[in-house]
């Protein structure tokens, strides 16, 4: 079993190489399912070279395709990604500073925690509970003011949720 599993590991690992080039010609192709299909895959795929292509599709035209190559960054865990996810923040699509959120807790630059701090006080609520997952994730201290402010005025349980792991994971404190 165990070698059937490493089998398959690294059959992914040659399709997704063989496939790159593909993927990335894919993300300029007219129709929106073919530049989604190729976002999801770069980012399962867990190569570098995927970083520009990606960052370059946070400017597509359809909100979807932004939404699912900022997950794709957040996946590939590459810090040269912050700077472009940054302004995903205040996109006007609610997936897409979601997608932004998620990802820039998933790379861990330090740089994020003041931006994402701002989401906790965006108007919906799954955007607000990914800003506090996020910061949980990077585990800094700058970020328990705000989370604490956020969990006083939180009526969604879902986004308290999140806001107490959050600060949890930053203070280590069982009792939140």
């Amino acid at each position: 079993m165990e070698r059937s599993v490493k089998q398959l590991m690294e059959e992914r690992e040659r399709r997704c190489e063989e496939n790159l080039g593909k993927y990335i010609e894919q993300l300029q192709h007219e129709n929106t399912p073919y530049r989604l299909r190729a976002a999801e895959m770069l980012g399962k795929c867990a190569d570098a070279r995927a970083v520009e292509p990606l960052v370059a599709a946070l400017n597509d035209r359809e909100n979807e395709v932004r939404w699912v190559a900022a997950q794709a960054l957040g996946r590939l865990r590459d810090a040269r990604a912050v700077e472009p996810l940054l302004p995903l923040l205040n996109d006007p699509d609610r997936w897409a500073r979601r997608g932004a959120a998620w990802s820039l807790g998933e790379i861990g630059d330090f740089r994020a925690v003041e931006p994402v701090r701002a989401l906790l006080r965006d108007g919906k609520k799954d955007v607000r509970a990914a800003a506090a997952d996020a910061l949980g994730k990077l585990h800094d201290p700058r970020a328990v003011p705000a989370l604490s402010a956020a969990l006083e005025d939180e009526e969604e349980p879902e986004v308290r949720t999140a806001i107490r792991r959050a600060l949890r994971e930053i203070t280590g404190e069982a009792s939140l």
